[in-house]
């Protein structure tokens, strides 16, 4: 006989909690096999197709396009060992299941794989910790100075209900102390927390009057994840920001000689990218990020370099993994390769995460400055205006050069104006004579 298998919405990782069905990529009565994608969702990050691991009959789907389900809510049920041969899921764990989600499926670069916790309406233990220097695009807010918190690493709470009661009522996870087994956050302690009177400041904000004839445009998923991530930079981050205008007649020149060549071609982004790398390692203070819990600056080691990137879905930030280490021809590449699955909606969370410094080219929009909100929990963040002509004293003559405004964004905390002066001034120096920055390389 036929076991049917529930398949839950599992933990995407980087502590989302949710995700919207988009699309079904199934039907009641189909027949799937082990790692088949069954359905695409949206999260506060990106698009993602979610694999089945179980192979069998779909007997059951559960909630319509467009339904917003919790993680440990059921997506589809599957009758295994009935049709084409199907495995069921412990056959599909042990032999190694590939996409791996957290709590389903297998990853053989660890020793071990964890285990499942049969438990109804709960997922598996928690999520694999996240790096200090990640970049979620989904933050709870910070914890008050003395609240208990932990530094880092997943909030101790398995039940996507409990996290769903904690986040409806605006209650940080992080700042409880859990009363289960080595601290595990109940119900009880959200409900405690819930009771207890709060402070005016943090009172509940009464809902805006809004005139008859006006749009509400509710604040969830990508959209949502972006305004939280915003005001928790505002909240914690002092930031102060510094600019300068730089000739880049010459940067345009050599590349323009690079392109000229054989070979793929290079882009201006590229370019800025690399000598953002170089301007690091003189500064490294600004490639670091600040511990509250730990009171400390946690200098990190490589450049997981961030970019803005407008799509239908909103503002992105993709991210380039040890860009230090690349020419300006793999960045060109990997911008490329980063940009069109954004604009596809193809970007793995994965992908968005992780990043420890963000260049900002709004100079695709036609604007030539601006002061951007440092990209949580970031340190800095490099702005490049547009490039384009103006008047400009070049060896003591009046000409027409191509003049771009550079401005960095940075959090006072881990440098003092000097150093973030002497990065931006090294960065201009090479857009003006990209020569110097070959003493860097």
């Amino acid at each position: 006989m036929p076991q049917v298998m529930e398949f839950k919405l599992p933990d995407l990782g980087e502590g989302l909690t949710e995700a919207e069905i988009v699309r079904w990529l199934v039907a009641v009565g189909d027949v799937v096999e082990v790692d088949q994608p069954v359905v695409e969702v949206e999260t506060a990050k990106a698009m993602v197709e979610v694999p089945c691991p179980y192979g069998g009959v779909v007997t059951a789907r559960f909630g319509e396009e467009g339904t917003e389900l919790p993680v440990g809510a059921p997506l589809i049920t599957v009758a295994v060992g009935a049709g084409s041969e199907p495995e069921p899921a412990a056959v599909a764990e042990s032999s190694g299941s590939g996409n791996v989600l957290v709590g389903y499926g297998t990853d053989h670069s660890r020793p071990t794989r964890r285990k499942r916790v049969a438990r109804p309406g709960a997922m598996a233990a928690a999520a694999v910790a996240a790096p200090v220097a990640a970049v979620a695009a989904v933050a709870a807010p910070a914890p008050a100075p003395a609240a208990p918190a932990q530094a880092s690493g997943p909030v101790p709470v398995i039940s996507p209900l409990v996290r769903k009661l904690a986040r409806d009522n605006g209650v940080d996870l992080r700042a409880l102390r859990g009363s289960g087994p080595e601290g595990l956050i109940l119900r009880a302690d959200v409900e405690a927390a819930l009771r207890a009177p709060a402070p005016a400041a943090q009172a509940a904000a009464a809902p805006v009057a809004a005139p008859e004839g006006a749009t509400r445009i509710p604040l969830k998923g990508l959209r949502g994840a972006v305004a939280e991530k915003l005001s928790r930079s505002r909240r914690e981050i002092p930031e102060a920001t510094c600019w300068v205008d730089a000739d880049a007649t010459e940067l345009m020149a050599a590349r323009a000689a690079m392109n000229a060549a054989a070979g793929p071609k290079i882009s201006v982004l590229a370019l800025l990218a690399r000598i953002c790398t170089a301007a690091l390692a003189r500064y490294p203070e600004l490639n670091s990020t600040v511990d509250l819990a730990a009171n400390e600056i946690v200098r990190l080691p490589s450049v997981h370099l961030g970019f803005a990137a407008q799509t239908e879905r909103g503002l992105v930030v993709p991210v380039v993994r040890d860009a230090q280490s690349r020419s300006p021809e793999s960045l060109s590449a990997e911008f490329g390769r980063l940009t069109e699955l954004a604009r596809t909606g193809k970007l793995a969370p994965a992908d968005l995460t992780g990043g420890t410094f963000t260049l900002n080219n709004y100079g695709v929009f036609g604007v030539d400055g601006s002061t951007p909100i440092i990209n949580h929990p970031e340190a800095a963040m490099l702005g490049v205006g547009r490039i384009v002509d103006k008047p400009w004293v070049h060896e003591g003559q009046l000409a027409v050069r191509k003049v771009v405004q550079l401005s960095l964004t940075f959090d006072h905390r881990v440098c003092d104006g000097g150093a973030a002066g002497g990065f931006l001034r090294y960065v201009a120096d090479c857009v003006e004579s990209p020569a110097v920055l070959l003493r860097s390389l």
